[in-house]
């Protein structure tokens, strides 16, 4: 039996190589967010899987700060494969949670598909799958309260 014996440089050179030769496994997903009103606060804007539905965790999230009305543009870079929901709320008060006005919302949010939501979502009503290369473009609009 022949035993060969390699070089750290060539066990470096080797894993290079495989890495550059790997296709990516990370999508960018843009969200186009419509209808944001200007009512101070922050907008929460996050990915969650199915696992994380509902709940405060989320997988992607960013923070915008005070928005302005409008449309607004969130991108999520390097969004691993796998299906996720989008959720969006308008924390007019910065506690970080949803208020809520008996069983509606007592603050702007919104989902994929809110529109046509006639009771609490399901996962696979508001889910999209993030590919293992490329681009995933979202439009959401926001939902308010009356004042």
């Amino acid at each position: 039996m022949n035993r060969y014996r390699l070089s750290p440089l060539a066990v470096l050179a080797a894993a290079a190589l495989t890495t550059v030769a790997a296709p990516a496994l990370a999508a960018d997903v843009t969200l186009t967010l419509e209808g944001v009103q200007a009512r101070g606060g922050r907008l929460l804007v996050g990915l969650q899987t199915r696992d994380q539905f509902l709940k405060q965790e989320g997988a992607y999230g960013e923070i915008i700060a005070d928005p302005a009305a409008g449309t607004r543009t969130v991108v999520f870079r390097d969004v691993a494969p796998g299906d996720y929901s989008l959720s969006v709320l308008h924390d007019a008060d910065g506690d970080g949670q949803m208020k809520m006005n008996g069983v509606m919302p007592a603050e702007g949010w919104t989902m994929l598909n809110a529109e046509t939501l006639r009771a609490a979502p399901r996962f696979d009503q508001v889910d999209f799958t993030a590919p293992a290369a490329g681009a995933v473009s979202l439009k959401a609009s926001m939902i308010y309260p009356a004042r």
